[in-house]
């Protein structure tokens, strides 16, 4: 297939250029570069089946040629970006999401949204089902990333139900690995960068607050079935092994024999108390689950800090 990527030269979109074309797709990266790295896609320059364009995709999205699939994972996705770039990320879940739509609309392409368990906000409900709508605060600090994905859904939704889009949405859970970025604000790369200096481990709240982490490559490949899958609702995709951030700043703080101490922070305004997926139906549509446990996945992700 020849599939287009937002966001390809983040995080998330970077490992999943390296999965589509391990199966010889060709791919078309685009990225603002805003909060991605050409650093994360270096080592697919030379590739023929690989193609990176510097684009915002609030933009009108043109292409030529054919396509099969739009794979929208264009967003900031941490708290410090939510402060720092709100319209940004307001713009590219509404704009940006619409222009993505029109190329698939266009092309007749497969339509896949990166969505995220922040649709749930604070959830009163736990774990998480697809069936939840969620407790969002719409107008507080995390309101512009949580409704920007909430109205990607909405109107992803309504592009299948009145223009026939093909379309998948995947609700991603808390995901690390190589390629996230040390200062973006998430726990892990923090935890990390801390212990690795030595420094303070800085748990914002008691610490008891408790997330779902799950590795990138079994991410991955949980977005790569359902692309391949003809299921049209919404997948949650994380891993249901539930730890508190003491329980993740400890191991870290272990793994990394550092003399590192916890330091406790105020805790942030609307910071959800528990995330864990419900996953049923990702193992019942996809036949997926997580395969990497958290402490060699952890492994990896430290070794690739250290080289950094």
């Amino acid at each position: 297939m020849r599939i287009l990527v937002t966001g390809g030269a983040g995080f998330l979109g970077s490992h999943l250029c390296d999965r589509l074309l391990k199966d010889d797709h060709k791919v078309i990266c685009l990225d603002n570069l805003i909060t991605g790295s050409t650093d994360n896609i270096a080592h697919l320059s030379e590739n023929e089946n690989f193609k990176f364009v510097k684009y915002d995709v609030t933009n009108y999205i043109y292409v030529e040629g054919k396509i099969d699939a739009v794979l929208h994972f264009a967003s900031p996705a941490s708290p410090i970006d939510y402060l720092q770039i709100p319209i940004q990320t307001l713009k590219v879940g509404s704009l940006g999401t619409h222009k993505a739509l029109g190329l698939a609309k266009e092309k007749k392409a497969i339509f896949l949204l990166a969505s995220t368990s922040e649709v749930y906000g604070d959830p009163l409900i736990h774990p998480q089902p697809e069936t939840y709508w969620g407790n969002v605060n719409p107008i507080g600090v995390r309101g512009c990333y949580d409704e920007a994905k909430r109205f990607a859904e909405a109107m992803t939704m309504a592009y299948h139900r009145y223009h026939q889009v093909e379309i998948r949405i995947i609700r991603i859970f808390n995901t690390f690995g190589e390629r996230m970025r040390k200062d973006d604000g998430r726990a892990i790369p923090a935890f990390i960068t801390q212990a690795l200096r030595n420094k303070p481990v800085t748990v914002f709240g008691d610490g008891k607050q408790t997330r779902s982490f799950c590795y990138v490559s079994d991410l991955i490949e949980g977005i790569y079935k359902l692309l391949n899958s003809k299921t049209n609702e919404p997948v949650n995709i994380g891993n249901p092994n539930e730890m508190s951030l003491n329980e993740m700043a400890e191991r870290i703080i272990d793994l990394t024999g550092s003399k590192s101490k916890i330091k406790y922070l105020p805790l942030p305004a609307d910071d959800p108390k528990v995330r864990q997926p419900d996953i049923n139906k990702a193992k019942e549509l996809l036949n997926w689950a997580p395969q990497v446990n958290i402490e060699e996945g952890l492994k990896k992700t430290i070794e690739w800090f250290q080289k950094k």
